[in-house]
């Protein structure tokens, strides 16, 4: 059964290595519309912050053992949400609109001048970094988590790769947008897009060897795990899109029905998982 997992784990690794790199590709090519991006990150954090509330926590709490067993993931919970905040106030690597609109919009409301975008590329590097390295965790755990629920009808894991499949590009965008504005040339750009799509698949299987070499999948540390992904991915989901809910009143009808359309595709993934887990364990209630 880990074989199996492991097999796709790596396929998993495999298309997000793609989609980051595919994205990082497209900063560097050029830029798309201010309109269509502002939707499509609607979309992603949407789907984000249902994969958090559906998948991530529910996993959690089924992993935490002992007493106090909710005390405990929200505590946990609100640890990923603190540090990804304070990732967020320290490194500003919130920003993936590199559009004109999207530059004079930010300019309006005081989102600094262009100069800082040079200046805090380290900084939006690290953030992103950080950040990536929580989603390989929480993917590679969340494999473990499946591989244990032998015969059930859905692929472990496949909401929160979905998440990061949909995110990562976006990711990639940011770095790479920054280093074409601050005059980076293109080998350093490829270099930076290769290592930054890596990221994410290497932690991911290094998390999940590491979690069955160590033999924690018994314990509860997949739960705090899970659950500090959970917190962390509630923050990405509302860090992305509340500031551009905000400020762009013109579009607020069309980024509600995409986070609403977000929210809903990781609902219908959760209804499905759920469903083949009841069927698969409804013969041994008998």
């Amino acid at each position: 059964m880990h074989s199996n997992s492991l097999l796709l784990l790596s396929a998993y690794s495999a298309a997000i290595f793609a989609a980051a790199f595919l994205g990082g590709k497209l900063a560097a090519l050029g830029t798309m519309t201010h309109v269509r991006t502002q939707i499509l990150m609607s979309l992603v954090a949407g789907f984000i912050l249902g994969i958090a509330m559906y998948h991530l926590v529910p996993h959690s709490l089924e992993r935490i053992s002992g007493p106090d067993i909710v005390k405990k993931a929200v505590a946990w919970m609100m640890f990923g949400m603190i540090m990804m905040i304070f990732l967020l106030r320290v490194f500003h690597f919130h920003q993936h609109d590199f559009s004109a609109e999207a530059s004079n919009l930010y300019d309006q409301h005081d989102h600094g001048d262009s100069g800082e975008h040079s200046h805090s590329l380290l900084g939006v590097a690290l953030g992103l970094g950080v950040h990536t390295v929580t989603e390989g965790v929480a993917l590679g755990t969340s494999m473990q988590v499946g591989s244990s629920h032998n015969g059930e009808g859905v692929l472990p894991g496949l909401g929160i790769f979905l998440a990061i499949l949909l995110h990562k590009p976006l990711d990639a965008y940011s770095i790479i947008g920054m280093m074409k504005f601050a005059g980076h040339g293109r080998r350093a750009r490829t270099a930076a897009n290769i290592a930054f799509a890596l990221l994410c698949p290497l932690v991911a299987l290094a998390s999940f060897w590491g979690v069955g070499l160590l033999g924690l999948e018994e314990g509860s540390v997949i739960g705090y795990v899970l659950a500090f992904a959970a917190g962390a991915f509630l923050c990405i989901a509302l860090s992305d899109l509340l500031p551009e809910i905000h400020f762009h009143s013109h579009d607020r009808g069309k980024l509600i029905v995409s986070l609403l359309v977000g929210i809903g595709l990781a609902y219908a993934l959760y209804y499905v998982e759920s469903s083949a887990m009841h069927g698969t364990e409804a013969p041994h209630g008998h």
